[in-house]
């Protein structure tokens, strides 16, 4: 089981430990409703070291990225990040990413902790042929996210850069708590907030810092409660080596205009089913849950949860395309619920 910098932290903390691909990882430390409500309404700060790291660099950097993945890597200025996947041969997704253009011919991606080693096989192989230099920083790499309302306002008490003039998908160096810092205005909670990398022998220090600060320590089941209530996939459930992103409401991410690896098959996929959000007055959605029409299994739960926000079931889902709200059920427990469809996310829903 590997650890992060801060797992020693976390145990001292009292938080609940529990194996998460592959890494010893808080998953709350007082509840889960209560961080999922610190984050909403104040600041938490959430240790994802486990996440994967990779640097770009070389003359032909933005050439090959913009084969590796769907999103149009040429849009990106020096300083601005994006949401993009790695697409595979057969049409489906290696894995969702997050890219960062920190130089004239350096990126820096960050990758799911599940597919680190997937992820920089699959890289290094479509690598071949391009002038560019892959390095995985991921061992050396502490990464924090400082997310809710009142992020920037405590984090700037810590900062030396203005964080005001920062907009979203900004990406910048920094000195955080006295140690230097690559900080990015990204998140996945739906909340405005930064990401902090550091080296890993700093990373105790900023955690520190921002604890005495007032942000609110919050573990991975309030991350997960987050990204759902703000309609985010996660890699294993929403997206797989089998789904096809054209058939999700993160299509948008597919750029048809530009040439990328396994376009051909990512264009012929159908969509027979589609991602779509349920919301449920009653009972909680979980993942492989089966969606019903009339009693028939149409489709099946990627990923639900009570939403602490709306105090309601919700859940993503693949349904058959054009399946009709009024019709749609979930079977929890032997039980038979109704389903709302709705467009995600589903934060503001009432």
């Amino acid at each position: 089981m590997k650890t992060t910098p801060l797992t020693e932290i976390h145990q001292q903390l009292g938080a609940k430990m529990a194996p998460f691909a592959g890494y010893l990882m808080p998953i709350q430390y007082t509840s889960i409703t209560a961080e999922h409500l610190a984050v909403r309404q104040g600041a938490g700060v959430f240790d994802v070291s486990h996440m994967g790291e990779f640097w770009v660099r070389g003359p032909q950097a933005l050439d090959f990225l913009q084969y590796a993945t769907l999103n149009d890597v040429s849009k990106l200025k020096v300083g601005r990040a994006q949401y993009s996947m790695l697409p595979n041969e057969r049409g489906g997704v290696v894995d969702d990413i997050y890219l960062y253009r920190t130089g004239e011919e350096e990126y820096l991606v960050v990758v799911n902790a599940a597919n680190i080693e997937k992820d920089w096989n699959h890289l290094q192989r479509l690598a071949e042929g391009f002038s560019v230099r892959l390095e995985d920083a991921s061992e050396g790499t502490g990464l924090l996210a400082v997310q809710g309302p009142n992020a920037a306002k405590v984090l700037q008490k810590l900062c030396d850069v203005d964080l005001s003039s920062k907009k979203k998908n900004d990406t910048f160096t920094a000195t955080v708590a006295g140690k230097p810092a690559r900080l990015a205005r990204t998140g996945y909670t739906g909340e405005d907030g930064f990401e902090l990398f550091t080296e890993a022998t700093d990373l105790r220090a900023v955690w520190d810092a921002l604890l005495q600060a007032g942000v609110t320590p919050c573990g991975l089941g309030a991350r997960d409660t987050l990204r759902l209530e703000a309609g985010f996939p996660l890699y294993g459930h929403e997206l797989t080596d089998e789904t096809n992103p054209r058939c999700t409401p993160f299509s948008w991410v597919v750029k048809e205009h530009k040439e990328f690896y396994g376009k051909s098959a990512l264009l012929a996929g159908g969509c027979d089913q589609v991602l779509v959000g349920l919301l449920l007055e009653e009972g909680i959605p979980r993942e492989g849950y089966r969606v019903l029409v009339g009693g028939e299994e149409v489709g099946h739960i990627t990923s639900g949860t009570f939403s602490p926000l709306l105090k309601k079931g919700i859940a993503l889902a693949y349904v058959p395309s054009g399946a009709e709200s009024g019709a749609l059920q979930v079977e929890i427990r032997g039980k038979i619920y109704p389903a709302h469809l709705v467009n995600p996310p589903f934060v503001g829903l009432k």
